[in-house]
């Protein structure tokens, strides 16, 4: 088996867009190909986000993208973890260490101050995984949310 990580470009729009709606399924939106295509592309000609992506014997296997944020007390950037999916016929073979590995990785060379993530509570096996890595959990503060629409 032969894995890579690289960082997606817009040549691999059509690679991801197709990932990122699998991903959107997954947490219970109706599949749009056409709407994850639109979002990806903009993601990524407007420089809003890193994608990740992961190959295993040059097929496409998963990825993560990540956002930047920023920390005013310690003036400096931070990374949010916001997407990552492995095809299932990729789990368990090291995808998702190695796309969390690769995403730290980059926030560290970027100079960043820490990289986030948010899980659902019931995610168990990702959470095992993150803890496996050395993520800690910070939710010690009440966190809020202010829909909008």
């Amino acid at each position: 088996m032969s894995l890579s990580i690289t960082r997606a470009t817009p040549a691999d729009i059509d690679i991801v867009a197709p990932l990122f709606d699998l991903y959107r399924v997954f947490y219970g939106k109706p599949s749009d190909p056409a709407l994850a295509r639109e979002f990806i592309e903009a993601r990524m000609t407007q420089g809003e986000s890193v994608i990740l992506l992961a190959e295993v014997d040059g097929n496409a296997a998963g990825f993560t993208q990540l956002y930047p944020a920023f920390s005013s007390v310690s003036a400096t950037r931070t990374w949010i973890l916001n997407d990552l999916l492995v095809l299932p016929a990729a789990r368990r073979q090291g995808v998702a260490r190695a796309l969390l590995t690769a995403a730290a990785d980059f926030a560290r060379a970027d100079g960043a101050l820490r990289l986030e993530l948010e899980t659902d509570h019931d995610n168990t096996t990702a959470q095992a995984l993150y803890h496996a890595m050395g993520w800690t959990a910070y939710d010690d503060t009440l966190r809020f949310r202010l829909p909008l629409r």
